[in-house]
């Protein structure tokens, strides 16, 4: 283990903000753990970056602080979707989780599932929907999305947490969701309702991902209720089950689409890859670049159940932002 300075950033400028202070400040405690030193930032919602309340600045290609790497537990816009990693790499320091082009890409569901589907990899069914396109073909916009059936989910396209998800269950009530995810984003996607298992698999890794057991998503609810905000980040709201309650070749079936999905858009470090399981089909829903790691949240559990502790897995990540870092500075460019 080579034990380091770690820069931590949280917080963030995106609605994501409360979401990543508690992520990396479990993110702090599990490093220190593991025997690091952390270095903790916090970026406003302003977007300057501040120490123990001194603002920070930068330069290209001096490193940060002194620091030796640095883990972005950032969520959202202006962090986990390649704009962070973009300075990172100006900065040339080393970095958890994935670089510029799959941190944008991931970011975007539209772009992600068009990939996706290239790839071959089965999905739910969706339509892309633009901002200005409401008002120019409002009837034509509309039909498209009533052919994908009811209920649907109308999403920003660029944004996490389920924050701005709307489950639409009525026809009428689609203008009105797809105005909620266009206050967040100029772009929004809407996507058919899956009727099977929502099932999460978590993967870390570089050139040879592994992925874990994957864990089922009981929620509190029950059947008619939805992984919303609350759900995913109030106590109680839901229940993982690991492994996931389906036959051991579904289970199979899940890890290697993960890894599949993990490799065909590029990433490296760490990733969770959300799936629908309909009987025996494994059905992709999103990759998430940098997963929550609060107290309740899927990606570190995952790795603890199987056979991963928390503390040890942080470490790993850190390892590897090393490992990719040394491996990049080989090339010429």
């Amino acid at each position: 283990m080579r034990s380091a300075r770690v820069a931590l950033l949280g917080g963030g400028r995106s609605s994501e903000h409360e979401v990543s202070l508690a992520s990396a400040a479990s993110v702090r405690e599990g490093l220190r753990t593991a025997g690091h030193e952390v270095f903790a930032i916090e970026v406003g919602r302003d977007g300057v970056w501040r120490h123990d309340g001194s603002v920070l600045a930068v330069k290209p290609g001096c490193g940060l602080e002194g620091v030796d790497v640095v883990f972005p537990v950032l969520h959202g816009p202006f962090g986990e979707d390649g704009t962070v990693q973009g300075l990172l790499e100006c900065l040339d320091i080393p970095y958890v989780g994935a670089g510029v082009l799959a941190s944008a890409l991931c970011m975007d569901k539209v772009m992600f599932k068009e990939l996706m589907a290239h790839a071959g990899l089965a999905q739910v069914d969706y339509r892309a929907v633009r901002a200005g396109e409401l008002a120019s073909d409002r009837a034509g916009v509309l039909a498209r999305l009533e052919a994908l059936g009811l209920p649907v989910f109308v999403k920003p396209a660029r944004l996490g947490s389920s924050v701005g998800i709307v489950r639409v269950a009525a026809s009428e009530e689609l203008p009105a969701a797809l105005q909620t995810a266009f206050e967040h984003d100029s772009l929004a996607i809407v996507e058919a309702a899956a009727r099977g298992l929502e099932v999460e698999c978590s993967v870390i890794g570089n050139g040879e991902p592994i992925a874990s057991e994957p864990g089922e998503i009981v929620l509190a609810t029950g059947e008619k209720g939805w992984y919303d905000y609350e759900a995913k980040y109030t106590p109680g709201g839901m229940q993982l089950v690991v492994p996931a309650r389906v036959p051991p070749w579904v289970r199979e079936r899940i890890q290697e689409t993960a890894i599949r999905a993990f490799q065909a858009s590029g990433c490296c470090g760490l990733a969770r890859v959300d799936f629908f399981i309909e009987g025996e089909q494994v059905l992709l829903n999103e990759l998430n670049t940098m997963p929550g790691f609060t107290a309740t949240s899927v990606f570190a559990s995952l790795f603890e159940a199987s056979g991963v502790p928390y503390a040890e897995l942080l470490d790993r990540l850190v390892q590897l932002a090393f490992e990719r870092h040394t491996a990049l500075a080989r090339h010429r460019h």
